[in-house]
C-alpha cells in the first residue's frame, strides 16, 4: 500500500461534493479534449496526455487544500482552459492551421478573467483555484512559445516569454528564499497579461515579421523585470 493511502483516503470523504463533480467534469473534459485535437491539432494522444497530468495534480491539489465543499464553475472554468492548452500542445508536433491555433489561444486566454469572477462572486475564491489559475496560464505560455519557437521567425526572447516561471521555480530549489510567498500585485498580473498578450499576437498570422522581434524582445524584457522584482522582494523579506 502507498505510504499515507488512509490520509489521502479519509481526505477524500471529508471533501465530500468536489471529488465526485471534478471526476465527472473531467471525464467530459477530457471527451471533448480529444475531439477538439482531432479537429485542431491532429495529435489526439498528445493533448490527451497533457490534460491526464493537469487532471492528476488538479486531484492532488483538491485533496490537499481545497477548503470549499463545491468544486465551482470558476474552477471548471479553469479546468477548461487547461483543456484547450492541452489542445494546442497536441499542435506541437504537426504541422496545424495557424488561424486555428490562434483562435483556440484567444479563447483560453479571454477566460482567464471568467474564472476569477465566477470565483468572487459566488465565494469559492482559494489558493487552489489562484494556483491552478496561475499554472494554467504559465503551461499556455509555455506551449505558445514552443510552438513559435518551431514556426516563426523570433529570437531566443520567446524562450523568456515561454519559460521565466519554470526556471523561476527551479531556482527556489536551489535558493529555499525564492520559495516564499509574494503579495498580491496588480504589476504582476498586468505583465502575465502582457505576456500572454504578446504571445497571440505573435501567433496571429498577420502579424508583419518586422514585428515580432520588437514584441518578443519588449515582453520579455517586462517580465524579466517583474520577476527580479519579485526576488529582490523574496530575497529581502524571508529570513
Amino acid at each position: 500500500m502507498i505510504e499515507g493511502t488512509p490520509q489521502m483516503m479519509t481526505r477524500f470523504w471529508a471533501i465530500g461534493k468536489p471529488v465526485p463533480v471534478f471526476a465527472l467534469v473531467s471525464g467530459v473534459m477530457l471527451v471533448s479534449v480529444g475531439l477538439l485535437s482531432y479537429g485542431v491539432s491532429g495529435s489526439v494522444l498528445a493533448a490527451i496526455s497533457v490534460f491526464a497530468v493537469v487532471i492528476a495534480l488538479c486531484l492532488r491539489g483538491l485533496l490537499n487544500g481545497y477548503p470549499h465543499d463545491v468544486f465551482g464553475a470558476c474552477n471548471a472554468v479553469t479546468l477548461g482552459r487547461a483543456g484547450l492548452v492541452a489542445v494546442l500542445a497536441g499542435a506541437i508536433s504537426i504541422p496545424v492551421s495557424t488561424w486555428a491555433i490562434f483562435g483556440v489561444s484567444v479563447i483560453a486566454f479571454a477566460l482567464d478573467g471568467v474564472d476569477g469572477w465566477l470565483a468572487r462572486r459566488t465565494g469559492l475564491t482559494s489558493a487552489f483555484g489562484a494556483r491552478f489559475d496561475m499554472e494554467v496560464d504559465t503551461l499556455l505560455g509555455a506551449v505558445l512559445a514552443v510552438i513559435l519557437l518551431l514556426t516563426a521567425e523570433v529570437g531566443p526572447a520567446i524562450l523568456v516569454l515561454g519559460f521565466s516561471r519554470y526556471v523561476f521555480v527551479l531556482t527556489g530549489l536551489k535558493w529555499s528564499a525564492l520559495q516564499g510567498d509574494l503579495p498580491e500585485s496588480y504589476r504582476r498580473k498586468a505583465i502575465c497579461v502582457l505576456q500572454i498578450g504578446a504571445l497571440i499576437i505573435l501567433i496571429f498570422p498577420l502579424t508583419p515579421v518586422a514585428m515580432m522581434l520588437p514584441i518578443s524582445l519588449f515582453a520579455a524584457t517586462a517580465l524579466l523585470y517583474s520577476f527580479a522584482a519579485d526576488a529582490l522582494y523574496l530575497l529581502r523579506n524571508t529570513p
